[in-house]
């Protein structure tokens, strides 16, 4: 397996290698094989001369600290084709090809509900954060979140005094935890949760850290709520990557007078759903969140969601903005003709909705 998982290292040391083209490269050849390959074959797989060379004669320094990590107890490096790797996170545009986990890799398929919202809360919204999260964890849902200042870390603390289970994914490397004051919080969350990043343990925060972030903290997700946000902030990035992920919004009601809840007002307008109980989140997010709560999970979600939902990674691209044919077609590395059938009978079981443009999520689905 340390054979196997050098060779993850290796491609995610590679430079400007994104998800996406990870992805289509090891559904051609697992990667231990890539270094049995000749120049022309790799060139054929997309990569660069500079590339194939990074990739060929890696920096041992990193990969030798990689592993070296993840050989501490409760330490875990998850790549694509772990059986541990969160199902919905997979089916997003351009998934992680590695997650850094410190503490219970396990939960990561449990059902999560996202919370996120201002680092400069009101008083009522912080409150809020601590109450619906405590109230997600006593029905068996994971509470995923940022660990920010504000309302994460008021989510991330209503889950452990609820006595659940909750994620925090970080904007930086596992030995880096931002912000310092939440250094307590990140060691609690890893006793019965984890903490999740794509980044070198050692990574610094930096600002372009934090929208790759979010965009794993709604694929991790059934739904996003905003508690509250302001007009511009992470937290509608979040909302915005939810969207397209085909995940649901949920947003509470503020004040007209309290700016840092314009941006979560605003998302009401567009579409969100205005919620003002766990009960009205709960059931929106349908089969996955109902069979945590009834306690009759004898399947794993992922295996609920292949159950009940066909063709998941078309329906996981497709979301609340209209996507078309081509654009789904190359996302799921399928031929039109095979998307555009699938369209269909998605169509006919009212999970997707043809518009001018494409196609988008419904309510239902």
């Amino acid at each position: 397996m340390s054979g196997e998982l050098e060779w993850w290292l290796r491609l995610a040391a590679v430079p400007r290698l994104g998800g996406q083209a990870v992805s289509k490269i090891i559904s051609r050849y697992p990667p231990h094989q890539l270094g049995k390959l000749e120049d022309t074959q790799l060139a054929a797989l997309g990569l660069s001369q500079t590339q194939i060379k990074a990739l060929r004669y890696p920096d041992r320094t990193t990969i030798d600290k990689c592993l070296a990590w993840a050989d501490e107890p409760g330490r875990h490096i998850l790549s694509l084709t772990d059986p541990r790797y969160p199902y919905l996170l997979k089916q997003i545009s351009g998934a992680p090809p590695l997650l850094f986990v410190e503490g219970n890799p396990d939960v990561l398929m449990s059902p999560q509900l996202a919370i996120v919202g201002s680092r400069h809360a009101s008083p009522d919204g912080l409150s809020l954060a601590h109450a619906f999260a405590k109230e997600l964890v006593s029905q068996d849902v994971v509470v995923t979140s940022g660990l920010a200042l504000g309302i994460d870390g008021r989510a991330h603390r209503g889950a452990l005094d609820g006595g659940g289970v909750t994620v925090a994914v970080l904007g930086s490397g596992l030995e880096r935890v931002y912000p310092a004051a939440h250094r307590k919080l990140a060691d609690e969350i890893k006793e019965k949760g984890a903490l999740v990043s794509e980044l070198w343990p050692w990574s610094p925060p930096k600002p372009a850290f934090f929208p790759r972030r979010n965009r794993i903290i709604s694929g991790l997700s059934v739904g996003v709520l905003v508690v509250e946000a302001a007009l511009k902030s992470g937290s509608l990035i979040t909302a915005r990557l939810a969207l397209e992920q085909g995940r649901d919004v949920f947003a509470l009601p503020g004040s007209i007078h309290n700016p840092h809840a314009k941006g979560s007002n605003g998302l009401i307008k567009q579409g969100a759903y205005l919620v003002e109980s766990v009960e009205e989140i709960l059931s929106q997010v349908g089969t996955l969140a109902g069979c945590a709560i009834n306690h009759q999970l004898d399947m794993s979600p992922a295996q609920v969601l292949q159950e009940q939902l066909p063709f998941p990674e078309l329906l996981a691209n497709v979301g609340n903005e209209a996507r078309c044919v081509d654009v789904l077609a190359e996302i799921c590395d399928e031929p039109v003709h095979e998307i555009m059938m699938q369209l269909l009978e998605l169509e006919l079981q009212g999970l997707v909705s043809a518009v001018p443009g494409g196609y988008v999520r419904t309510r239902r689905g």
